[in-house]
Parts: C-alpha cells; structure tokens; sequence
C-alpha cells in the first residue's frame, strides 16, 4: 500500500501542497485532481523524488520511502505529462536504455520490448528516431517504459495526452485491467469522464489543499450534482464556463 501522510511543499514559506494525505491499495486507482495551479504535478514530483518534500510522509508497504529511494523507485512505472524523450534515440534504443537502468535482463527484456512495440502498433517504427515520432506516439513509448518493470505502483500525468481514439481506449482499459491484477495506480489529469469511469475513488485538490476525498457516486450524492465535472467545479469554484463563453463572443464583437 501507498500512503501519504501531511505531504507539504512549501515555496518561500507558500504551500504548493499543504497537508495532503491520502492511500493507494492495491487493485485501487484513486484519481487526483486540481485546476492549474492546485499542486498535483508538485504531487508527482515529490512522489517520484524529483523535489524534497518540506514536511510530510510517503510509505510504501509500511516503510518510509526515504529509507531505499532506488528499491521504492525499482516499483514504481511513471508516466509525465510532458513526453521528454532523447531524440536521437530510436524508440527501440530508448526502451532497451529504460530497460537496463531497471536492471531488467536482456532475456525478459527483449521478448517484453517486441511485445510492447506490437501491441502499441509501434514496430514498424521501432527503429525510427524519437525525433520523427508523432505525439501520440511518444506518449505510447512513455506508457511502454513505464509498463517495462511490471512495476507495483503506476503514476500516470495526464497519460492520454496525443494518443488518438483506439489508443485510448486501449489504455483505459489497460488501467482497469492493471487494478484487477493488483496494482496501485494514481491518476493524474484533466479528461474528468475518463476519471469518472475508471477511478475507484477520486482526491480534488484546490490551491495545494484537498477539498474531497471519496468515492466518485458519493461525492455526487453529497453535492447533490450529476457528474464529477459538476462536483469538480462546485468544490474548485470555477467560474460559469456560460458566463466566460458569453464574455469571450461579447469581446469578439466589441
């Protein structure tokens, strides 16, 4: 199991995240949303050890991650919302480098790596370089590595982005089928009907704190509002997307 404890992350004394818990267990997805700005990649970054957190606990089965970052990080499959990859690499060269950092040896790995790149439609481009990929087909190589070390926890940053209908479908239900194995799955993004239909429970955060943690029909019931984009609005305070349209053609004919 994950689990979060008081996670903070203050920037000259402002809170990006402040005092944020929360628990994955396994077969769970818990969908983790926020508004631009609410703290969620700041989230991500503290989990996979790219920022310091200020003050906070993350556990990994009990213990403190802190304690063994490379056997915590040897468990984790991670997805960015951006698809930085090296350019010059082939999508192929890329896995393999992925593939050896991970320690996975070449006889799992190479039979691993072809399955990958057939089912993600990717193996006529295996040997292209990353430069002549398409987005769609970066992210499909970021989901690839992230799968690569059958890894126990997956965290996935908007992990849609770029991947066209059938794609996503296949990764959508991919995620669910990941939850029915057994994993832990924290779901990052933006795309609510999607968080909506494959999240176990859903965690809004807005301006770094978390204003809901709970099962997506619950939240409804309590708020009283027939989708989850209705209960992200009322709890996030956005604006009247009416009142903005009307605004926005009003400043168009002005």
């Amino acid at each position: 199991m994950l689990e979060v404890r008081g996670l903070t992350k203050r920037y000259n004394r402002i809170p990006a995240v402040d005092r944020v818990s929360f628990s994955i267990r396994p077969g769970e997805i818990l969908g983790y949303l926020g508004p631009n700005g609410a703290g969620k990649s700041t989230t991500v970054k503290m989990l996979i050890g790219l920022i310091e957190p200020t003050i906070g606990e993350i556990l990994f089965h009990g213990r403190d991650v802190r304690a063994d970052w490379p056997g915590f990080l040897s468990q984790v499959g991670y997805v960015p919302e951006e698809p930085h990859l090296y350019p010059q690499l082939s999508g192929l060269e890329y896995l393999q480098l992925v593939g050896r950092l991970r320690g996975i040896g070449r006889a799992v790995l190479e039979p691993r790596m072809d399955q990958l790149f057939r089912l993600f439609s990717l193996w006529e481009d295996r040997h292209a370089p990353l430069s002549a990929y398409s987005k769609g087909m970066r992210q499909k190589v970021l989901v690839s590595a992230a799968l690569l070390g059958n890894p126990e926890l997956l965290i996935l940053d908007e992990p849609f982005s770029g991947l066209d209908v059938n794609a996503a479908i296949v990764l959508r239900t991919l995620i669910r089928a990941l939850a029915d194995e057994g994993k832990m799955i924290l779901y990052s993004s933006h795309v609510l009907e999607v968080v909506e239909k494959v999240c176990s429970t859903v965690l809004i955060l807005r301006k770094g704190k978390a204003v809901a943690h709970d099962r997506v029909e619950r939240l409804r019931g309590l708020l009283a509002q027939p989708s989850l984009e209705g209960v992200f609005a009322q709890l996030t305070e956005q604006e009247d997307p009416a009142r903005v349209v009307n605004g926005l053609i009003a400043a168009m004919r002005s």
